[in-house]
């Protein structure tokens, strides 16, 4: 039977948060520069079930385990953020980071916007 061996913690300086915020969830990942994942979590993850994780408070939640997890683990002192999306998670997951006390060096919202893309679905009729 094969073993497994543990990576060594990575310390990290500069460490990028990517926030995913949709209306159902809020997903947290912190990245080294090169992109590879060194913690996530979600408000799901957190222990929030149903409507709840789309709450602030559970974004809030979940955004300062995975800052204090990267802290702790891996060093990170230093973050640029990224947001993505429309939910209700984003800005508390902001004031979080804030709150965890780790310098922010960016703030980026890179959510995807269609020039126009694919055809909308035909108006709802109720």
């Amino acid at each position: 039977m094969a073993t497994k061996t543990k990576k060594a913690n990575r310390q990290v300086g500069l460490g990028r948060i990517y926030i995913s915020a949709s209306f159902n969830n809020t997903l947290a990942t912190v990245t080294n520069t090169q992109g590879e994942t060194l913690v996530w979590g979600s408000s799901g993850a957190s222990g929030f079930k149903g409507t709840r994780r789309a709450t602030p408070f559970a974004a809030t939640t979940a955004v300062q385990k995975v800052i204090n997890k990267a802290k702790d683990e891996h060093g990170v002192d230093e973050v640029e953020i990224y947001v993505k999306g429309p939910g209700a998670g984003r800005d508390a997951a902001l004031r979080a980071i804030k709150a965890t006390g780790v310098k922010i060096a960016l703030i980026a919202d890179v959510t995807p916007i269609p020039h126009n893309g694919p055809r909308p679905k035909k108006k709802r009729r109720v």
